[in-house]
């Protein structure tokens, strides 16, 4: 078994102890520097970074290969990839690209396997007479569609 298959089989292993957590990104450059990104339906703390790393380090012996272990959380800031991560945020705003260019900022409010269904605002004219009125609109955007997406940090 060569040595990044050894380490995902570890990293996999340490997860299934923590079905809350689940895997964003995980790498091995040339020089085996580990770098192992994760989240969790609850959000991550610390202990979790540190549970995940032990089960990876504690059975890998460094006499026979050298490597170094980074395991971190996403970050509020770091892009949604999978459905977990958007059922995670459902409630709060995401600023949403797709495939074209479009950018949308507008709150979660489903997200299922295929798709995300978003919610704003939106000022128009009224139907009838002069002047505008508030109305809701709603989007579905399936996951192929989108480009990039973030949650909207507000203050």
């Amino acid at each position: 078994m060569d040595f990044k298959s050894k380490v995902k089989g570890l990293l996999e292993e340490g997860l299934a102890e923590h079905p809350e957590l689940f895997l964003i990104d995980f790498s091995i450059s040339a020089d085996y520097k580990i770098s192992v990104v994760i989240d969790g339906d609850n959000g991550v703390v610390l202990q979790d970074c540190i549970d995940v790393s032990r089960s990876i380090e504690h059975n890998l012996d460094r006499e026979e290969q050298d490597f170094s272990l980074e395991v971190a959380s996403a970050g509020a800031t770091a892009p949604l990839k999978f459905p977990r991560q958007y059922r995670k945020n459902l409630g709060r705003n995401l600023e949403v690209t797709t495939n074209d260019d479009n950018i949308t900022e507008a709150k979660l409010i489903d997200a299922n396997e295929d798709f995300i269904t978003l919610e704003w605002k939106a000022r128009e004219p009224k139907k009838i007479g002069k002047g505008k009125e508030t109305v809701v609109k709603n989007a579905e955007i399936p996951y192929i569609s989108i480009k990039k997406a973030v949650v909207v940090i507000s203050f």
